[in-house]
């Protein structure tokens, strides 16, 4: 596979952040509206990988409510005009993208989009398998929302952005 890049999504690029996300996520369905919302509300948040000009890979996080976590397949209407933390909704690489460094890249980039933000941690819900991926990411298991609409196992986790770019930007710091 080519050089991966990743680059900000573009409305043209949701069928295909669709198509990722139903091959990697097959437990998790989402309608293709959540993802289309997400990039409106927050298109800084929004990215795709990109290898041989072809999308192999999508990120999808906004501005949120630390403590919180928007249930799953739920439209949000609007970003909170006071957040409390970064949201990371979902992050998707297609098994050719995998092992590669994308993820670490994809970490350092909403990291620095939180840090930019004035936000002082990013939070996520890890599912399925996901926990000890995350982990290694420099994640932590965090007092939570409930996660029902995650599935069991959900946990919500939370890293710390530190100011300045010091050592909780980087993974596994």
């Amino acid at each position: 596979m080519a050089l991966l890049t990743w680059r900000d999504m573009r409305a043209a690029d949701l069928p295909g952040v669709v198509a990722i996300a139903e091959q990697v996520h097959p437990g998790f369905p989402e309608a293709p509206a959540i993802p289309a919302e997400r990039l409106a509300l927050c298109p800084a948040g929004c990215l795709v990988l990109e290898g041989s000009a072809v999308v192999v890979g999508y990120v999808v996080s906004h501005p949120w409510l630390a403590g919180a976590a928007p249930k799953l397949d739920s439209l949000l209407g609007a970003l909170p005009a006071a957040p409390g933390c970064w949201y990371w909704h979902d992050l998707a690489l297609l098994p050719a993208a995998r092992g590669r460094g994308a993820a670490a890249a994809a970490v350092a980039r909403v990291l620095a989009l939180a840090q930019r933000a004035g936000l002082g941690s990013v939070a996520l819900v890890a599912v399925g398998q996901s926990g000890g991926f995350w982990r290694r990411m420099g994640f932590a298991p965090a007092e939570g929302p409930e996660l029902a609409s995650y599935g069991a196992g959900a946990a919500y986790m939370v890293r710390q952005v530190a100011a300045g770019g010091g050592p909780a930007d980087r993974p596994g710091a």
